[in-house]
């Protein structure tokens, strides 16, 4: 288990996400009570559970940045890193459930609030683009890795006057799979380490994570946080997303992955986005996802 208790943060926004056309809204933001259905709640030694209900969905473009929700993601980020800044000095791992990828934001803001932290961005996408080059529309979601690390509108990238939140030199960008040259060109641009998922294989996991840790040591930082989009998984094994790809982590390579970080004593804390429930109706995807992740914290 974490080397703390473990409080949890439900963050069920999903005001980050397109819609498509067949979906009524993005069904991510009712996974805090999926996972709560299938046990994730009474197989972690949990402490304390707090919920931070999201505004309606919409579906408004902003004329200037083309960043979709602006404001309602802006706003519920400063709520978020509001939440956090006193439970951020309890001794407890933040297991934090979304939700969409623009938790991220108000996560991140919250730690620059206290220190200087760096982040392990486990993604099938590397979600540093550019909001004129987005591939979701303009969608946060696609875009926070950007946002956290100070690129875009100063709206949603500088709130509270902390942009960035994180630096980029601190951030470790692994398992995308989004391989067109135009979509990486922007990250390996920037200073971000930036693992793809071929790279990952090839340098070993245990060799990344030991960077990365290694990183967080020489860079004196006070801590990192994890990022965890599950569209990093295989595709058979966590088709319930609204982004499919081809290939993809196995369990075994997450375990490998994330066991070391999620026990290390600098870790703040994990967050999980992107499983749509909507299209994991019976559990099945849920259940085997869980039993997983408490392997990962055992």
């Amino acid at each position: 288990m974490p080397i703390y208790p473990i409080d949890v943060f439900e963050f069920p926004t999903n005001l980050g996400l397109n819609k498509k056309e067949e979906d009524e809204q993005p069904g991510v933001y009712v996974l805090p009570e999926h996972f709560k259905t299938y046990g994730l709640y009474d197989q972690l030694p949990i402490q304390n559970r707090y919920t931070l209900l999201a505004p309606p969905y919409e579906i408004k473009k902003d004329a200037v940045s083309g960043i979709l929700n602006i404001e309602a993601v802006a706003h519920y980020a400063l709520q978020q890193a509001e939440l956090l800044a006193t439970a951020l000095e309890e001794k407890t791992f933040k297991l934090m459930i979304g939700g969409d990828c623009s938790i991220l934001v108000g996560n991140m803001m919250a730690l620059k609030q206290k220190g200087t932290y760096g982040l392990f961005f486990l993604d099938g996408h590397t979600d540093y683009l550019p909001t004129s080059s987005s591939h979701t529309g303009g969608a946060v979601a696609g875009l926070d890795l950007a946002i956290v690390t100070g690129l875009g509108d100063d709206r949603i990238t500088n709130l509270n006057d902390l942009k960035p939140y994180v630096l980029e030199e601190h951030v470790f960008c692994v398992g995308n799979r989004e391989l067109d040259d135009s979509y990486v060109q922007p990250i390996l641009d920037s200073a971000i380490r930036y693992m793809d998922l071929p790279t990952l294989r090839k340098t070993g996991i245990e060799h990344i994570v030991n960077q990365f840790l290694d990183m967080v040591e020489q860079q004196q930082l006070e801590g990192f946080f994890i990022h965890f989009d599950v569209d990093v998984l295989n595709d058979l094994i966590m088709p319930a997303i609204d982004s499919r790809q081809t290939d993809g982590l196995d369990y075994v390579e997450l375990i490998q992955l994330l066991r070391p970080l999620v026990s290390h004593p600098q870790v703040v804390g994990l967050e999980i986005t992107v499983f749509d429930p909507h299209l994991d109706r019976d559990g099945i995807y849920a259940t085997s996802f869980i039993e997983q992740l408490v392997d990962i914290f055992s």
